[in-house]
């Protein structure tokens, strides 16, 4: 009778270890080989859409940069005169005796005379042809300044794409309202950047912008000229320079010295800005000239 029993207990025993066995193997199973659901095997990674730039121009026109609205106002007016000479000499019969006619940086002597403000309306008022278009790349990254200007968030730029964080220059070329003008900030301050701006990257790149639109003016919003080493690189690039002068501001040696800076080859003009004159109604006014360098 015990012998039954105990025979009887062991085979419970050897029952109860087996289903154990099965059960943990079971669970086992559901950790390590997880059911996946079709959809969530070779689902691709998305990136979101890059979005252009949205510049108030109503904005923009009430701090004093000229009007795309039709407004005929002054100072639309001188900046018409001044690209005129521009297009003049990138697509004229001098474009021929010129090195990227088409590229145009606007620097300064020292800081804080109008380049930035001249550089963003000579693209809008090139933007306003009815034939060209227009890419404005902020090249003063040691102080960029063109967003802010336009009243822009600051976003990924010029030095991303030259330090290899963004893979092509179009990653960081964004669209705007004002149907032909694109804009290339400057991104972050880099250590390095003289050598960048200076590298076989960015002559490449330069080169593309010259050459693969026919119809396209390239800006260069660059450092002052005195004491930066980046503005007498970009000035390599570049077959056209635009001097912004502050009347009663510049000193001649300065305006001098900033113009043995540039490529000798190059045609340069000077812009007079914060120049006070009159309307013949005794009414004072901001006045900006361009007149071209004698040689």
């Amino acid at each position: 009778m015990s012998n039954t029993i105990e025979k009887a207990l062991l085979k419970q025993k050897q029952k109860n270890a087996l289903a154990n066995s099965s059960n943990q193997e079971s669970a086992s199973n559901s950790v390590t080989e997880p059911q996946l659901e079709p959809n969530d095997v070779a689902k691709p990674e998305t990136k979101s859409p890059k979005s252009g730039f949205k510049i108030n121009l109503e904005k923009l026109s009430d701090n004093g940069h000229i009007s795309l609205s039709g407004e005929r106002r002054q100072i639309n007016e001188e900046y018409r005169e001044i690209k005129r000479k521009l297009l003049a000499n990138a697509f004229g019969p001098l474009a021929k005796t010129l090195h990227n006619p088409n590229i145009i940086m606007v620097t300064s002597s020292r800081p804080s005379e109008g380049k930035t403000f001249t550089a963003t309306n000579l693209a809008l008022s090139i933007a306003a042809e009815q034939d060209k278009t227009v890419l404005l790349v902020d090249a003063d990254v040691l102080k960029p300044n063109v967003l802010n200007t336009l009243g822009l968030e600051r976003r990924k730029g010029l030095m991303e794409y030259l330090i290899g964080e963004v893979d092509d220059i179009s990653e960081v070329l964004y669209s705007t309202n004002i149907d032909k003008l694109k804009i290339i900030p400057a991104g972050r301050s880099h250590h390095l950047s003289t050598e960048m701006l200076a590298s076989h990257k960015m002559h490449e790149t330069v080169d593309e912008f010259a050459n693969r639109y026919p119809d396209r003016i390239v800006i260069f919003d660059t450092p002052p000229l005195i004491g930066i080493n980046e503005s007498a690189i970009l000035a390599n690039f570049a077959g056209q320079a635009v001097v912004v002068v502050e009347e009663g501001k510049a000193k001649l040696n300065d305006v001098k010295m900033s113009v043995e800076r540039l490529n000798p080859d190059m045609a340069i003009g000077f812009v007079v800005n914060k120049s006070v004159h009159y309307d013949t109604d005794g009414s004072g006014y901001y006045g900006y000239y361009y007149s071209e360098r004698k040689d």
